[in-house]
């Protein structure tokens, strides 16, 4: 299979959740220009109105927006149900709807943390039981959980304060490598990206306190921009990553490896 070959995603209908802005429209976009069509899904579906014309425009493919709250499992019904309408079928799932709550850990307020977790942790859940049954009965199918490095990492006392979202996206990433074992023999993979700082609504504010000290700790002495998931995002869905499978690829600027 040539290299190309190995990376078109023409023909696959992917969607996205949190995908009405920052990393999950940039990863929406990303597999609309490898070929797919592409729904994108969040609680404010006229953010993934405008993604999806943007991505009409820009490429084609078909999109579609539907809303959907993924802490909630009619919701959660509901929204995969018009998707299996539109599309036939999911062959990826993008895991990417996330939240986070600052505070300091013996300030952190019970319904905070359960929020937080179950956006990030039960919202990826819930989407991948809905969808992950129809890939493994066609054989073929990946899953793509977008994690963080607060995942694999503590952080500076100095920089954030966030115990629940470091939390919710390491259990994320234990879910990604058990449900990669446990899918293996499917041909259906399942994957994770642990993105450093991007600039977001969601770090906005973090940023605009400490990312002077943050960008001390990236090598690169950046953040990540609006085209830096884009080939991971279409690595991992595509058949180029077909013998990869549980594993958490880390893109960082570096700061990891310091």
């Amino acid at each position: 299979m040539h290299v190309h070959e190995l990376f078109n995603l023409k023909g696959k209908k992917a969607l996205v959740t949190g995908g009405g802005r920052g990393l999950g429209e940039q990863i929406a976009h990303a597999l609309a220009e490898a070929g797919a069509d592409v729904i994108v899904c969040s609680r404010k579906v006229e953010n993934c109105e405008e993604v999806a014309r943007e991505i009409r425009e820009a490429t084609g493919q078909e999109a579609h927006a539907l809303a959907l709250d993924v802490t909630n499992p009619e919701s959660v019904k509901e929204a995969t149900a018009q998707a299996l309408e539109l599309f036939g079928q999911i062959d990826i799932l993008v895991n990417n709807a996330g939240v986070s709550w600052g505070a300091k850990f013996f300030d952190m307020p019970l319904d905070k943390w359960n929020q937080v977790m179950n956006v990030n942790a039960t919202g990826a859940f819930l989407m991948t039981q809905a969808l992950a049954q129809g890939m493994i009965a066609r054989k073929s199918g990946r899953i793509v959980n977008v994690a963080s490095i607060a995942g694999l990492l503590g952080t500076d006392p100095t920089v954030m304060h966030a115990v629940g979202y470091h939390a919710s996206k390491g259990a994320l990433i234990a879910m990604t490598r058990d449900l990669a074992v446990k899918f293996a023999r499917s041909g259906v993979t399942v994957n994770a990206i642990a993105p450093g700082f991007f600039p977001s609504k969601m770090t906005e504010a973090l940023l605009s306190f400490g990312g002077k000290k943050i960008l001390e700790g990236v090598p690169m002495k950046r953040f990540g921009n609006d085209h830096d998931l884009k080939g991971l995002a279409v690595y991992l869905a595509s058949d180029a990553s077909a013998y990869m499978t549980g594993q958490v690829l880390v893109l960082d600027g570096g700061s990891s490896a310091m």
